[in-house]
């Protein structure tokens, strides 16, 4: 009951007329982003930081949260009728997607996407409200041991979770680190890495490396990379409405996506991509008729989508209520909580009560306008995929640097911006992850102190990280992230990549 007291609250919050101002601005913003292929959710809201940095904290997050949804609504758009996802979520969406749409069927194929990720979202939704609690009850019975073994168990994830490898994780997580050295030592008062320079004091702005990162790195990578090449986009035929059979084939689909796509978006090793994979060999096996997975089975579709939203709800968990990533998205979201000097947590549910259920009852509101959004206006969102880039990656270079200035009217924010947005570029090239960086910015401090507070109750034992039950758990499942993989890639034969999941030939 206090639970849905305090959702109740929530929804008093985000029902009222300037709350749902934002959250339809977010929404549009992140279902036109997904739509957008390159231009994902993390760049977007990196993008918004420095914008939003008088709005008020509480509607601010109902609009990353619309934009985070809209973003993964809108990321099968590109999927169906490019074949290029808009999102990585989208990426298993596009084999039978894009099947469906040659076969002139892109019509059902968006309109099973939508009404999945409704049902997903909604239901997933639900599953947040009456999770995160429970999340923050057990959070609040870590001390500094505690804190910062979680905090290791974040650096270990996302690292593990993004790139091609674990060690070039682990190289982007050291770069963030050794940013997050910069400014005063917070016990010592003592400079760090500031190489005798005033305006490094205070250390570099966690919203500067988001949209160096994010923003200007990626678009030009983008940019660098963009070819003059008229792109064939498939047009919608007939009417969008599923037919019954359709129907009969995406209802379970949905819900067993929804099962999948929520938990595994909570681990600490989840996002949107595992789920959806999951979920495409899980209808494969179940369905009457596999062998049309790969030239435009709906429930592939269908099940993948709703794994895809539900992720999504499972991500917003362990961040509100631990302050644990596990996804790119989550990292910009943990720098906006840094933004607006908040650490997601137990804290956070108690004396922001506001911010939390606010921003969660909009989710419920963004599932609902996402589905109006989507249904009848399919044919205006694919009208984005003419911009001409160039415009689109000037424009957003132009608002980043911008922004960027606006936030302290200091030119030396400028130059530090654009010295880690040429990094940035630098580490895409390199195929070097970049949410590590970021994770290891924000959470690298805070471990350093939690890492103090901890030596200083235990007398300087530094065998307090293992004599804690909790702390143990969690430093050893650390370890196990970052060794089976290992052992598992050692002993297993390099083999061809499974025709199972292989995208048709055209």
């Amino acid at each position: 009951m206090e639970t849905l007291a305090a959702l109740s609250n929530g929804f008093a919050v985000a029902l009222t007329p300037y709350a749902l101002m934002w959250s339809a601005l977010g929404v549009t913003l992140g279902t036109a982003i997904g739509v957008l292929p390159g231009i994902g959710p993390a760049l977007t809201v990196a993008l918004l930081l420095p914008v939003t940095y008088q709005l008020d904290s509480t509607y601010a997050f109902i609009m990353f949260a619309g934009i985070y949804y809209g973003a993964m609504y809108g990321g099968s758009t590109t999927a169906i009728l490019l074949n290029t996802p808009g999102e990585s979520g989208s990426i298993i969406t596009a084999v039978d997607g894009h099947a469906m749409a040659r076969q002139g069927r892109g019509a059902q194929a968006l309109a099973t996407a939508a009404i999945g990720s409704f049902v997903a979202g909604t239901i997933a939704t639900a599953a947040l409200t009456f999770v995160a609690p429970l999340m923050v009850r057990l959070a609040l019975m870590f001390g500094p041991a505690e804190y910062f073994a979680l905090m290791v168990l974040a650096f270990t994830t996302i690292t593990s979770l993004f790139g091609s490898s674990v060690s070039r994780g682990f190289a982007s997580l050291l770069i963030g680190l050794a940013i997050g050295l910069v400014g005063l030592d917070l016990q010592t008062g003592q400079p760090r890495l500031t190489f005798g320079s005033i305006e490094l004091m205070d250390g570099i702005d966690t919203v500067v490396l988001a949209v160096g990162l994010f923003a200007i790195g990626e678009t030009l990578y983008l940019a660098a990379r963009h070819r003059f090449e008229r792109e064939e986009i498939y047009a919608l035929k007939g009417s969008l409405w599923m037919s019954r059979e359709d129907w009969a084939r995406s209802w379970k689909p949905w819900l067993r996506g929804t099962l999948l796509g929520f938990p595994i978006g909570a681990m600490p090793a989840g996002g949107s991509e595992i789920p959806t994979f999951m979920s495409y060999a899980l209808e494969k096996r179940l369905s009457k008729h596999p062998e049309q997975f790969g030239h435009g089975a709906i429930e592939a579709v269908a099940g993948p989508e709703a794994a895809n939203n539900a992720a999504v709800a499972g991500v917003l968990a362990p961040l509100l209520a631990f302050g644990l990533p596990t996804s790119a998205v989550a990292a910009i979201m943990l720098a906006a909580f840094q933004q607006y000097g908040l650490q997601p947590g137990p804290l956070l549910f108690e004396n922001n009560p506001q911010l939390v259920w606010g921003m969660i009852a909009s989710l419920y509101i963004a599932n609902v306008l996402l589905l109006m959004l989507n249904l009848p206006m399919a044919g205006v969102w694919v009208k984005l995929l003419l911009i001409p880039r160039p415009w689109l990656y000037a424009g957003i270079l132009v608002i980043s640097t911008l922004g960027t200035y606006t936030l302290n009217n200091n030119a030396t924010d400028l130059v530090i911006l654009w010295a880690i947005g040429l990094l940035g570029l630098g580490m895409r090239i390199t195929n070097v992850p970049v949410a590590p960086c970021i994770v290891g910015l924000i959470l690298g401090p805070l471990a350093e102190q939690q890492f103090r507070r901890a030596l200083v109750i235990s007398q300087g034992d530094p065998s307090v990280f293992l004599t804690h039950p909790i702390s143990a758990g969690l430093l050893t499942l650390a370890v196990l992230l970052v060794v089976l993989p290992a052992l598992h890639r050692r002993r297993t034969p390099k083999a061809a990549p499974t025709a199972a999941l292989a995208a048709p030939e055209a």
